[in-house]
């Protein structure tokens, strides 16, 4: 068993083009996990194996590799920057212990940064940062390092600062060590000469340090004792300080570098052994126990305790899915059985693997505090517990993901190839948390939901490539929703008698609007009735009916979000009624009320952020205004203006043309989901009525 202190499981996630990958191209080269370095730009990196990544030159899907550095095993997964693979970073984050996010020198933090920042905060996930692209053109140090503590309000503390910057970028200042490094001009930055600090940087580099040792004093209070009685602090005091405060979430050493130019990353891989935790130093996660899931429990890392593990990803197979697992207790062994804790099956698990991006090393077993991968597990999906099977169990807590906000409707190419076009679906839904599918009764499409137009394209290709389904696809639509702008009651009767025996369900139910707390499911059912009016082995199939009728609204069909529903009265026969019947009187109740209560429709809305240079800031303003935007912010970044704003996605599909047309290709920008907003009437009524 390996020493649990020796191991690091972090992830590399920031914004698009901010250069995730290429960092962890150079990070596996110079732990000697490879013998040469990929490209982007060519196609050839490790952890963007798939086709369609080395096609167009973005991280699809999160990657895991694993390589030594010093007397430490680091299990490193490299995370998607593109908003629609949003999902890819969520479930990494969910299960790692640590992180680095990159940063582009020149545009400092940009909005996928705050999102992935965001993600980070929620699982209390420490940090250090990393200031990638220092030799580009427009680079700035300082300019990106301001940036993390007004839009993220983190804490940053520079541990480093540059040598020059843009075209004159050398190295940097170790402000712990008080010592210079020097990359040559050519070469693959695997020599590098430390030397006394330059004496035109001294000054700047001993101000630097001043601030430094302010601010680790902070953490420490030996240290801060030491700083007030002026006497010198020690690299090794310095370096505790700042793991201390990095592991407890408050600070976040900021080190700089060129990974293209192969300069800083083994510093990188230092800061990464030194300063983010191992699986002991993190607090126990908090889970549920399996008996009663009210009660909440600790789980803490031990290879001596049950097990306890969590599946965060899976990569569907025609043959055997492959499942991605986090071991939080106890050891994992290969040809063993297990218990998947919340749907209550035995699980068989032939075989385990130590993953290397698309290599597999079979390993017989997995200890606490380890990120495996596990082959033939049947009935186990992103987001489950594993457990063992003698034991009560614990539920660990579920990964939550962002709802769909964009469908459109695919058909196969021809029509024998339509049971197999479902059977592929499945496989993506399997391996995809954020792609869901459904057929449409009415017109008889199938339609497929993402989280954007990237998201569905990449599908359709792998559709087409990968489960060899090719497939007609149809414009996108937006995936709107309804909700309710008032209470009301209705009272639902389904009662058919033909020969023998007949159907009996009567159910009054209430609905009203709610409003769901962050991480809250958008529709809540309450059971309120007195004495037994309906026995209760009737009550899940009322639940189900209300839970299955909100997925198709009263106005245009589509499903109901932000809804309370309360079971008040019913009536029972004592022969003739069934589940299908109460399932039936509750859909009909659903549907009575819902009609009552107000509904109106809801449409995605986006958060945007457009980049521009200031002779196109007015036209592409005007564009926005014209697609119902509201903008919130207007700041100048590096000689450019950048707009933050909130517009209906319904107005933005290809933006990306319309802004590269509007600004001779040099504005850029960037969108996520933000919420769903109701729409203006006139607007809904268009809607309605193409519907």
């Amino acid at each position: 068993m390996e020493d649990l202190s020796k191991i690091r499981n972090i992830g590399i996630a920031a914004h698009i083009d901010a250069g995730k990958t290429t960092t962890t191209e150079r990070i596996l080269y110079y732990s000697g996990s490879t013998h040469k370095m990929g490209n982007v730009d060519d196609g050839t990196t490790i952890t963007d194996f798939d086709t369609e990544e080395q096609e167009r030159g973005i991280t699809i899907y999160s990657a895991a590799v694993s390589l030594s550095w010093r007397d430490c095993r680091i299990n490193l997964i490299d995370t998607p920057g593109h908003v629609d693979f949003t999902a890819e970073v969520e479930r990494s984050l969910r299960v790692l212990d640590g992180a680095v996010v990159v940063f582009d020198a020149k545009e400092g933090v940009e909005a996928q940064s705050e999102t992935v920042w965001r993600q980070a905060d929620r699982y209390k996930v420490p940090r250090i940062c990393l200031i990638n692209k220092m030799d580009k053109t427009g680079a700035d140090f300082h300019h990106a390092f301001a940036t993390l503590r007004v839009r993220l309000a983190a804490k940053p503390i520079a541990v480093q600062i540059p040598i020059g910057q843009e075209g004159t970028y050398r190295g940097f200042v170790d402000l712990v060590t008080m010592r210079a490094v020097l990359f040559p001009e050519q070469g693959d930055g695997t020599l590098f000469d430390v030397i006394d600090i330059p004496p035109e940087l001294v000054e700047e580099a001993q101000k630097y340090r001043h601030i430094l040792e302010e601010q680790v004093a902070e953490l420490d209070e030996a240290l801060m004792l030491a700083y007030v009685n002026n006497e010198p602090l020690t690299e090794q005091g310095i370096r505790a300080a700042l793991r201390k405060g990095t592991v407890a979430l408050e600070c976040q050493p900021v080190l700089c570098g060129s990974a293209l130019r192969y300069m800083g990353m083994q510093a990188l891989l230092d800061a990464v052994c030194e300063y983010l935790p191992s699986p002991l130093d993190v607090p126990p996660v908090q889970a549920h126990d399996a008996q009663h899931p009210d009660k909440l429990v600790k789980c803490k890392c031990d290879p001596g305790g049950p097990l306890a593990a969590l599946v965060f990803k899976t990569v569907a197979d025609p043959h055997a899915d492959l499942h991605f697992v986090r071991v939080y207790s106890g050891v994992l062994k290969a040809s063993s059985r297990v218990l998947n804790v919340g749907r209550r099956k035995k699980e068989n698990i032939p075989r385990l693997y130590r993953v290397f991006a698309k290599r597999r090393d079979q390993i017989p077993q997995a200890y606490a505090g380890d990120i495996v991968a596990a082959i033939g597990l049947k009935q186990t999906l992103t987001g489950d517990t594993l457990c063992d099977t003698h034991g009560k169990g614990i539920l660990l807590e579920h990964i939550e993901f962002p709802e769909t906000v964009i469908s459109m409707a695919i058909e196969p190419e021809s029509s024998a190839d339509r049971e197999k076009l479902v059977s592929a679906l499945d496989t993506l839904v399997r391996s995809d948390p954020t792609f869901e599918y459904r057929a449409e009764p009415e017109t008889g499409q199938t339609l497929i939901s993402g989280m954007g137009e990237l998201h569905l394209e990449v599908t359709c290709h792998r559709l087409k490539r990968d489960l060899g389904v090719p497939v007609r696809v149809g414009k996108p639509r937006v995936a709107y929703r309804e909700t309710i702008t008032k209470p009301a009651q209705a009272e639902g009767r389904f009662i058919r008698q033909t020969g023998g025996r007949g159907q009996y369900g009567v159910v009054t139910l209430r609905v009203e609007p709610l409003h769901p707390a962050k991480g809250q499911e958008s529709f809540c059912f309450e059971n309120e009735l007195r004495g037994g009016v309906i026995r209760d082995i009737f009550l899940p199939a009322i639940e189900q009916g209300a839970r299955d009728a909100a997925r198709s609204g009263v106005l245009g069909g589509y499903p109901l979000i932000n809804i309370k529903v309360t079971l008040l009265g019913g009536a029972e026969h004592p022969t003739d009624s069934s589940e299908i019947a109460f399932d039936s009187a509750a859909t009909i109740a659903f549907h009575k009320a819902v009609e009552d209560a107000g509904p109106v429709l809801l449409e995605p809305i986006m958060k945007v952020e457009i980049v521009t240079p200031e002779e196109y800031f007015g036209a592409i303003n005007s564009d926005l205004m014209a697609r119902r935007a509201i903008i919130h912010a207007t700041t100048i970044r590096a000689r450019a203006h950048v707009v933050e704003a909130e517009v209906p996605l319904a107005t933005m599909f290809g933006y990306a043309t319309q802004v590269r047309s509007l600004s001779q290709g040099r504005a850029s920008f960037s969108m996520e989901p933000s919420r769903y907003e109701k729409m203006p009437p006139d607007v809904a009524a268009r809607v309605l009525g193409s519907y």
